[in-house]
């Protein structure tokens, strides 16, 4: 990645720097651990692509960062112009779209290496953010997730999509996620096992997360804190706690930030692969977001809000 006759603005450039470097470096390891294991990764026998895995990679995560409200807009406009003296082994938008589905396992796998470098803080926050894929008046005519997505309801109403399932840390860092279809409940079993299962400490989460499960997490060293629905009997709470359960807006501010900021959700995508590289760039993206909300708890367990 050559740095010549760049116009990205300082700070552009030095994100886009600090992607590439991180996804190469993990690109890197990957292709190593691949050529460990040749019974179950045989060597190609086709040439080396002109783009490497990691520069399509990159590109895809620092739309997000882009401004541009259409990819091919950005790739034929930022990509192919502004950015050819870091990417000058480019192709084509149509040869690009073809690359993304075999980027879309290492995009996952980074996303999921990245949540594991997240700190275990022992305070996390759970929410789930809906991805709309069309608009409600288009649902019927909608084919591209057809069989896929689904009717859902969130605080915002009813959508037709999927489901994005959050749990975060205190400082704002994504441990876990899940992308489900619509209709998935908060508090289902499996959704909850799935992002929960090995963390200890505290989880707040809204109505939404009342759960019979709340024994079995507590046994594993995690308690679930949520609200009391009007009709439940009322039961005492710590001062603390109650005084978290208020911050729960730390992980409502992150899925502010995906949704007005990275552009997470969007509903014009053409084909269901490339919607989920759209999805996980988005959330590496995020990863790489310098000013997460973060609530900072002292030793004296009161509150400061960043």
């Amino acid at each position: 990645m050559p740095n010549e006759h760049s116009t990205l603005s300082p700070e552009k450039e030095i994100k886009l720097y600090e992607i590439f470097i991180a996804v190469d470096d993990f690109c890197r390891q990957l292709d190593s651990w691949k050529q460990s294991q040749p019974e179950r990764f045989p060597p190609r026998g086709w040439d080396k692509p002109l783009m490497s895995e990691s520069e399509l990679m990159s590109i895809c995560i620092f739309y997000h960062y882009s401004g541009y409200k259409c990819f091919q807009y950005y790739y034929q406009d930022m990509v192919q112009r502004t950015l050819k003296s870091y990417f000058p082994r480019q192709i084509s938008y149509e040869r690009f779209l073809v690359s993304l589905l075999k980027v879309l396992p290492g995009l996952y796998v980074f996303l999921k290496y990245l949540t594991l470098q997240s700190q275990q803080t022992g305070l996390y926050f759970i929410d789930s953010k809906q991805l709309a894929v069309c608009h409600n008046r288009r649902i019927h005519s909608h084919r591209v997730f057809e069989g896929i997505a689904t009717r859902g309801k969130s605080s915002t109403g009813w959508f037709f999509g999927f489901k994005l399932h959050l749990v975060v840390n205190n400082l704002g860092e994504v441990v876990n996620f899940l992308l489900t279809p619509g209709n998935v409940a908060d508090n289902n079993h499996a959704v909850l096992h799935t992002l929960l299962d090995g963390l200890k400490g505290e989880c707040y989460g809204d109505k939404g997360y009342i759960t019979r499960l709340f024994e079995y997490f507590y046994g594993q060293g995690l308690q679930i804190v949520t609200k009391l629905k009007s009709k439940m009997k009322a039961q005492l709470m710590p001062l603390a706690q109650r005084l978290r359960l208020k911050k729960r807006a730390v992980i409502e501010s992150v899925n502010d930030i995906l949704t007005s900021v990275l552009d997470v959700e969007h509903t014009r995508h053409r084909n269901p692969f490339n919607a989920l590289v759209h999805i996980f760039s988005g959330l590496i993206a995020y990863c790489f977001y310098d000013t997460k909300p973060a609530v900072f708890v002292s030793n004296n367990q009161q509150l400061m809000i960043a």
